[in-house]
Parts: structure tokens; C-alpha cells; sequence
């Protein structure tokens, strides 16, 4: 049986904070991030984020990096980094989507292609509750 370990070894390239779609955040998320870098939840949004529909995501930076991320440190919120960033690439939609998998290991090079899909969703439900556990505590 294939464990995460198996489909995933994080290179740290920072592929993952690059990119269209951005990542988004949460009140949760926002004051972590707002405690680490001493900044004002209120004005967080309008500082440090774009809209997408209704929900804020990270602002990319000219590079098309997020804000946060910087080639030489990689991630600078990385004790409190967003949920989402957390998950990756074990997110909620590949339980039901599994095939988006091989799609996301184009710009992941972290990630082992070729992997049947009910591996996939089985390790990503696994990792989303391990996730949802450590994420409330």
C-alpha cells in the first residue's frame, strides 16, 4: 500500500508558491499570519491580498511568487503558513478528482506521476484528516 511518502518528496522548490490561482485564506489563517508579522487583521486584506470571488487569496509579487516567499529563505511565514499551503499536494479535491494529480505533478516536481487514482484519494482523505486534526489544535 502506497504511503504519502511514496507519491510525494518535497523538493522545496517553491513551484507550489508561484502561479496563477493564488492561495487562499481564511479568518484563521489571517491571524497567524497577522500575530507572526505584527500586522493589523484589519487591514490585512487590503494589504496583503487579492480578491478571488469573495474570498482573499495571498497578492502575488512581480515574479509571480506569493508575497511571502523569498527565493533565498523560501517561505517567510512558514511556522504559520496557510492551511492551504499545508495541504499541498494532498488537497481536498483530489479525494473526489483524483485525476488532477498527474495535472499538478506538470509544475511539482516533488511528485511521483502515475499513481492509480484510488491511491491518490485515499492518501489525500488520510492527510486531510491528519491535517484537520493538527490545523484545530
Amino acid at each position: 500500500m502506497l504511503t504519502p511518502e511514496d507519491i510525494f518528496d518535497c523538493k522545496l522548490c517553491g513551484e507550489c508558491c508561484r502561479g496563477f490561482g493564488g492561495t487562499y485564506v481564511d479568518e484563521r489563517d489571517i491571524r497567524k499570519i497577522c500575530d507572526y508579522i505584527q500586522a493589523d487583521t484589519d487591514t490585512f486584506v487590503e494589504n496583503y491580498c487579492d480578491m478571488s470571488g469573495s474570498r482573499p487569496v495571498l497578492t502575488l509579487g512581480q515574479d509571480g511568487s506569493c508575497i511571502f516567499f523569498d527565493p533565498q529563505k523560501q517561505c517567510t511565514i512558514h511556522p504559520v503558513k496557510p492551511y492551504m499551503c499545508r495541504a499541498w499536494p494532498f488537497i481536498k479535491a483530489l479525494i473526489n478528482h483524483p485525476e488532477n494529480w498527474d495535472m499538478m505533478a506538470n509544475s511539482c516536481p516533488g511528485m511521483k506521476k502515475g499513481v492509480p487514482a484510488e491511491d491518490i484519494s485515499r492518501i489525500a482523505a488520510i492527510e486531510k484528516e491528519k491535517l484537520d486534526r493538527d490545523f484545530n489544535r
